[in-house]
């Protein structure tokens, strides 16, 4: 890049950054340049270092095969890897959202001069939307450079993205009837993008009589929602027989009031469809099922638990193609088996191929990977390491007192109804019979509120009063917001230096632990060390539904004693 830029036509002071991180994300943008049109534009031209020397064609659309990590990869074309990333400034950044910076995003790949499979003719929109450049071709990339970068400006535009503060993403919730309409909302990036490919031409190449299980695996904020609906949409444009199944039964509440009044009744409730619904459909019923929060699939059925045998086998007989998107960290309750092993022993009892791909960077939280690093080494489900949050724009706090706690969420529910408080299900559901009366209340505070599971059902996230109410795990997974609060109560305590689930402190109206008890009699320590991991998951979850903030009150001092030395650990701003 020293010989693209040293040339006279562009200006010396312009701006460069290399190896960008954007505000805490994964993604390093490779090399940027910064200056002013001919009208004083702010101007970025964003290019993507490629130093690959051999390029083969790739089944995948959008897609090329290259050696890449000390094997043969598939990965998307750099054409659309540069232009994503644009797309990513442009989605989280007022500044170049509201035009004061323009993108143009372009491919390097200097030690390439075969120019066959990167400028197939199959890949011409995306050279139109970010062209790539070859081996031998710096003066057009220089070219390239000059038309956007007329003069320049120390630095100015990158240094406005340095200041910029990451505006909130858009909420799938609020986005999937224009998705069902055909409408690009979400970008996909990198390995989202491969995951999404993969499914689109596995649907299409496996014949009627085979089964495939592709198991993609990613945590919170990973994107497996965004894909899965995607994927939904995409599949019913090429008339596939295709569902979205999830064990959850909030994210469907909440889809289908989002789609009220948009598409029939029938149609929303024919497309979204609970894994209950599988025990008695025929083989080979649909040509995919797009299975979300997979973790959360159960052996029996039915309101009384009692119909069919195991809901991984049972869908992936009735489906050519069954896509399970899985996070091991969210298994929450005694009955969940949707584990990456369980879901491959099934596939294999079945005869069915089985394909695995992971999602790393993770979207939510402000887009902080060491967030949710944080997160999962406070909570003790990962090795003690050094997570750096003194870049980060999340915002977490550790609060005194649960009074605190609301009037911080009532706070910012206040700019767009996209806040909550959620806790530990550790008091029981007194309002269920007794309306007039309090579920958690803290003596000594003015802190008195009640369950959510009444008025609003599984949709209480969206409901319009539902910020007055509290929150619990099973109307929050698989949903997320601005901010929010969490209380994490009495089942978590603090022994010898960590974090540890207490099961005798969970509300006896909850149906998380059952088993426990009877688990004890006859594998105590397994029982223990099981209902242990599944409380610290539960918090994990609950403490990654913000996209924009975490505030969280503890009604263990220790415990919180404990979370803001963490905190003093790893650098939070304050």
């Amino acid at each position: 890049m020293f010989h693209v830029v040293n040339t006279n036509a562009i200006p010396n002071d312009a701006g460069i950054a290399i190896e960008y991180r954007l505000h805490g994300r994964r993604q390093r943008i490779d090399f940027m340049i910064s200056g002013k049109d001919e009208n004083g534009l702010g101007q970025l031209v964003l290019i993507e270092l490629k130093q690959w020397s051999r390029v083969e064609s790739s089944d995948l659309s959008e897609h090329v095969t290259t050696y890449l990590g000390g094997s043969v990869r598939t990965v998307p074309h750099p054409s659309y890897q540069a232009w994503s990333y644009a797309r990513l400034l442009e989605d989280f950044y007022q500044v170049v959202s509201s035009g004061l910076v323009r993108i143009s995003p372009c491919a390097y790949l200097h030690n390439c001069d075969d120019k066959s499979v990167i400028r197939d003719n199959a890949m011409n929109d995306l050279l139109l939307r970010s062209p790539v450049f070859m081996k031998g071709e710096r003066a057009s990339l220089q070219s390239f450079i000059e038309e956007s970068i007329v003069e320049g400006d120390d630095s100015d535009a990158i240094r406005k993205i340095e200041a910029s503060r990451i505006q909130p993403s858009k909420m799938l919730v609020d986005s999937i009837a224009s998705m069902l309409l055909g409408n690009e909302e979400f970008v996909l990036i990198d390995e989202q993008k491969t995951a999404f490919e993969v499914i689109m031409a596995r649907v299409s190449e496996i014949p009627t009589g085979e089964r495939l299980v592709l198991l993609i695996k990613g945590g919170p904020g990973t994107g497996k929602s965004v894909i899965a609906i995607n994927a939904l949409v995409k599949l019913l444009e090429r008339n596939f027989n295709a569902r979205y199944v999830t064990k959850n039964a909030a994210p469907r509440a909440v889809y289908q009031a989002k789609l009220k009044g948009k598409f029939k009744r029938a149609e929303i409730g024919s497309l979204f469809v609970s894994s209950d619904a599988f025990y008695q459909t025929d083989a080979n019923s649909y040509d995919a099922l797009i299975v979300d929060e997979a973790h959360r699939l159960v052996e029996k059925s039915g309101l009384y638990k009692n119909l069919g045998e195991n809901q991984i086998i049972e869908i992936i007989q009735s489906s050519r193609i069954c896509v399970f998107f899985v996070d091991e960290g969210q298994l929450v309750t005694w009955r969940d088996i949707g584990n990456l092993e369980e879901i491959r022993r099934c596939a294999g009892s079945l005869g069915a191929a089985v394909e695995e791909y992971e999602l790393e960077a993770q979207f939510r939280c402000a887009g902080s990977d060491e967030y949710l690093s944080w997160v999962e080494m406070a909570m003790g489900l990962v090795p003690t390491e050094n997570v750096d949050l003194s870049a980060t724009e999340y915002e977490i706090d550790i609060v005194d007192s649960p009074s605190e706690l609301r009037d911080l969420v009532f706070q910012r529910n206040s700019a767009n109804n996209r806040s909550r408080l959620l806790a530990g299900y550790c008091w029981k559901w007194i309002s269920k019979r007794e309306p007039q009366r309090f579920d958690i209340e803290f003596p000594g505070t003015d802190f008195a509120m009640r369950w959510n599971l009444d008025r609003d059902g599984s949709a209480w996230m969206i409901a319009p009063h539902s910020v007055n109410e509290v929150g619990c795990i099973h109307t929050s997974q698989g949903l997320e917001g601005d901010f929010f609060g969490v209380i994490i109560g009495p089942d978590v305590a603090l022994r010898e230096g960590r974090l540890v689930g207490v099961p005798e402190n969970r509300a006896s109206t909850d149906q998380s632990l059952r088993g426990y008890k009877q688990a004890l009699l006859v594998d105590e320590a397994f029982a223990r060390e099981h209902a242990d991991k599944l409380i610290r998951n539960t918090y994990r979850t609950l403490l990654t539904r913000g996209a924009m903030g975490t505030f969280i009150y503890c009604t263990d001092p220790e415990v919180a004693e404990f979370l803001r030395e963490k905190l003093r650990e790893a650098h939070v701003r304050q």
